[in-house]
């Protein structure tokens, strides 16, 4: 892994971990158990997927750190399904595949692993599958936006250094 690479791997796990912290029982936190939806808690791992596996990886570690920290055990868990998310997306960026095109893909992955995660805790298929597993698309699609908007203004600021978005 390159400097550059852990340093702004370091930042986005800062974030990761201070966005379910600084947002817990704001209005841009929804929660209706067994899901949650932090806004924008996904765009930390969604950047990293577009620099490396490995940073993908260290941020979905820290966005289960930071929901570990403020939330139930069936939140941590689903937000560890973002190391998944985050590698698989990575690989698919390394690939060559369009930024969006791998925030497309991996939406339904992310969808099922969290559904997955919160019948572990006993939820039922009805609160899994539709409340979990449909929230988490819409959360997935509203946090792409975010995270491509982001890329498109550090492309537009002149931030190439940061390598997002470069296929």
């Amino acid at each position: 892994m390159k400097t550059r690479e852990i340093v702004i791997g370091g930042l986005l796990t800062a974030l990761a971990i201070m966005i379910p912290l600084l947002f817990r029982g704001t209005p841009l936190q929804l929660n209706i158990p067994p899901f949650t939806m932090t806004l924008a808690s996904h765009v930390p791992t969604m950047l990293a997927m577009f620099i490396s596996p490995w940073v993908a990886a260290m941020v979905g570690i820290g966005s289960t750190l930071g929901f570990a920290m403020t939330l139930p055990a069936y939140v941590a868990l689903r937000a560890s399904t973002h190391i998944v998310v985050g590698v698989v997306g990575a690989h698919l960026y390394l690939r060559g595949w369009k930024p969006w095109v791998v925030l497309l893909a991996v939406l339904p992955l992310h969808a099922v692993l969290e559904a997955l995660a919160v019948i572990a805790f006993g939820w039922s298929m009805y609160q899994a599958w539709v409340v979990v597993g449909a929230g988490t698309a819409i959360h997935h699609a509203i946090d792409s936006v975010i995270t491509l908007s982001l890329i498109g203004a550090f492309s537009k600021a002149g931030l190439h250094w940061l390598k997002l978005g470069k296929r």
